[in-house]
């Protein structure tokens, strides 16, 4: 009968892999195999601290649901959703970095009219965003499509608001003829990340605050180009430089102007100070 100590269970584990037949997976999961059993080796893992890392999985699990992923948010906190997002999408001049998707998004928003009030009913300082979709040459993008999702001026979003049902502060906007592009929203304020669950215990344990600085969510796309997840930060925002996910970009931080009550960029009247955010995306071509 063969026997397996901590020296030759490794070996024994990446040898049933023998048939495995997709070859990309049997390399992920060799290489997962033999991290995950060096890190056990390294840190001496006792038996009651594994059974307490898979209680905190469970518990991850369980905390999920469809307007909650805690998983996502696991992978955001320890850096591993930017350092994939890092190697597929580097980093490449001319064109609009990418960041986290993060937990929140709600696939489904609806199409609305350029100009469109995003926010409507929603607290916050009423922003008026503009810019262009542009390709990597500066020329114009025809129809690209921004989907749009931020928080309230505190920082809740719909999902996380009890008994809320519909869709606030979300919708996609297609792009003019001149790639324009144009809608109203709020200011978005720094917010924690929820720390009610197991990825909150885990900051507190670590001594982390749980905070992201102030910024709005946008997927842009367009037929033919790469689409980009990305954010836009406000400037002088607390927190740019420790976001709790580590999602936060030079490029992406954009100057939110202060303006006195009057006549908006959209031509209706104004009675109280607004801001205006004005960035151009630009995307690349999409591999053939």
């Amino acid at each position: 009968m063969t026997q397996f100590d901590e020296k030759s269970i490794t070996q024994a584990v990446i040898d049933r892999l023998a048939d495995c037949r997709d070859p990309r997976f049997k390399q992920v999961m060799t290489s997962l195999i033999t991290h995950l059993h060096d890190f056990v080796r390294d840190v001496k893992l006792t038996e009651r601290e594994w059974i307490t890392a898979i209680q905190f999985l469970t518990d991850v699990g369980k905390t999920c649901t469809d307007k909650r992923q805690e998983f996502i948010l696991l992978s955001d906190t320890l850096g591993v959703s930017i350092l994939v997002i890092s190697l597929n999408h580097p980093s490449v001049r001319g064109s609009v970095e990418s960041t986290v998707l993060g937990p929140y998004y709600w696939e489904g928003a609806p199409e609305r009219p350029l100009g469109s009030n995003l926010a409507e009913g929603v607290k916050g300082e009423p922003t008026f965003y503009s810019g262009r979709v542009l390709d990597a040459e500066g020329g114009p993008i025809r129809g690209a499509v921004l989907d749009i999702w931020s928080g309230d001026g505190e920082g809740n979003y719909d999902m996380q608001i009890p008994g809320e049902t519909e869709m606030r502060a979300r919708g996609k906007i297609r792009t003019d003829a001149e790639g324009r592009y144009w809608f109203r929203s709020i200011r978005p304020n720094y917010y924690p990340v929820p720390t009610d669950g197991p990825v909150g215990r885990m900051l507190r344990a670590m001594g982390r605050h749980p905070y992201r600085p102030g910024h709005i969510h946008m997927i842009v796309s367009a037929p033919g180009y790469e689409a980009v997840t990305t954010h836009l930060f406000v400037a002088d925002s607390p927190y740019l430089d420790s976001d709790a996910v580590f999602g936060m970009k030079d490029s992406l931080v954009v100057k939110f102007e202060r303006c006195a009550p009057g006549r908006a960029p959209t031509g209706e009247r104004m009675d109280n100070p607004y801001y205006t955010a004005q960035f151009d995306f630009r995307l690349r071509k999409a591999a053939a």
